[in-house]
């Protein structure tokens, strides 16, 4: 089992270089921690400081080094050229392979805000990918081409939880990335479906992927210091049973159970605030990391 961190985007300091300057420090402790990939998320018109995908990877990439690395584009919200230039760029920056992770995305005030259209995202989804694959691959798509191409195929990673979206990912994608919302019971069930959906469609996946929001403490206090008042404040509506929280040997049996479970990647985003306890989280995510290997 691999396991990689897409971090946090969204941060309030009084300062906004020290949120960016969190991110990279972030970057460099999971480069250091010996993680297998690198990833950040997309989010638009949140109120707040949200650093945004492009231009933070871009800046992040001098901090990892050759394993995979990648961003999330919510495609419906983007004009299909801007991402094709953008990941090829990116992926002209990066040491190592580069992943799009993709979904149709969700919240009609952001939707407004991108000027896109929620009724028509599946649809629309659809188009812009086959769009940016073809002008990944050199081809000439409505007129346009762009450049720089990826040095190297660009494996798309697409998420979604709903039937229809799981089947899109066995459709079109090289691989399929789980909501971190799932319990291991729902998380058993859709990876049955996407695998059920991969054989329908004559794929086999680059990748079985999940995302989980984690805080690895020193030991099981520690880890309850952090995490439990921000589970118990309701985060992001999720069932705690969603969450990885623990010392390093309990997050380490939850890994092996998504492993068992047919998982080859976890994709962790810490859940502390502090930045202190996120990068001590992430060291300790290398143990964990090591541990499952073994």
């Amino acid at each position: 089992m691999r396991v990689g961190v897409s971090l946090r985007s969204r941060y309030d300091p009084p300062d906004v270089r020290t949120g960016a300057g969190w991110m990279i420090e972030q970057a460099a402790t999971v480069r250091e921690a010996g993680l297998d990939s690198l990833f950040v998320g997309d989010h638009h018109a949140t109120g707040g400081p949200y650093y945004q995908n492009a231009p933070i990877l871009g800046r992040l990439l001098a901090e990892w080094g050759d394993r995979p690395a990648g961003a999330l584009y919510l495609l419906p919200l983007w004009p299909p050229v801007l991402v094709a230039e953008q990941v090829g760029t990116l992926a002209s920056m990066a040491a190592g392979p580069f992943i799009l992770q993709c979904a149709i995305g969700a919240g009609a005030a952001q939707f407004e805000a991108m000027g896109a259209d929620m009724k028509r995202r599946a649809g629309d989804f659809e188009l812009a990918l086959d769009t940016i694959r073809r002008l990944l691959a050199g081809e000439e798509v409505g007129g346009a081409r762009t450049g720089p191409l990826p040095p190297a195929p660009v494996d798309v990673w697409i998420g979604g939880g709903a039937p229809r979206a799981i089947d899109r990912a066995a459709r079109m994608g090289d691989a399929w990335l789980a909501g971190p919302e799932l319990v291991p019971e729902q998380a058993a069930q859709q990876i049955a479906l996407y695998r059920e959906r991969c054989g329908v469609h004559g794929r086999t996946p680059s990748a079985l992927a999940i995302r989980r929001d984690v805080h690895i403490g020193g030991d099981e206090d520690d880890a309850r210091r952090v995490a439990q008042p921000i589970l118990d404040g309701g985060y992001r509506g999720f069932d705690p049973a969603a969450t990885i929280v623990g010392g390093p040997e309990a997050a380490t049996a939850q890994f092996r159970e998504l492993e068992e479970l047919g998982f080859t990647d976890v994709i962790i985003r810490p859940l502390a605030n502090d930045q202190a306890d996120t990068l001590a989280c992430l060291e300790r995510a290398g143990a964990v990391r090591a541990a499952v290997a073994r």
